[in-house]
């Protein structure tokens, strides 16, 4: 019923930027939060930003000051500017939505993941 289909990922040097981009199709009502989300080998899935549909934003204390979230609601796309990239940085990194979905209700979902790798 509903897709989210990120892109922007790929390798860069340490210190460099990449931009993510989550688009949400589908029978889509609304959408209330958006966030990033990541997970780096070995390691648990970790939220990285989050932003609601009036444009609040939350981040994790490791990409705060380098990452920026935002949204466009008339696209349902959801972006992350990613700055200052760092080795640690590297992961898979999954969008999520909240999303009202057309006659099926508030259901949450996410998205097939883009490999994000930070070279030192």
């Amino acid at each position: 019923q509903v897709q989210l289909v990120e892109s922007g990922g790929g390798l860069v040097q340490a210190g460099g930027s990449l931009r993510l981009s989550c688009a949400a199709s589908g029978s889509i009502v609304g959408i209330y939060v958006m966030g990033w989300y990541r997970q780096a080998p070995g390691k648990q899935r970790e939220l990285v930003s989050t932003i609601s549909s009036s444009g609040s934003t939350n981040y994790a204390d490791s990409v705060k000051g380098r990452f920026t979230i935002s949204r466009d609601n008339a696209k349902n796309t959801l972006y992350l500017q990613m700055s200052s990239l760092k080795p640690e940085d590297t992961a898979v990194y999954y969008c999520n939505a909240d999303v009202i979905v057309w006659n099926a209700g508030r259901q949450g979902y996410w998205g097939q993941g883009t490999q994000v790798t930070v070279s030192s």
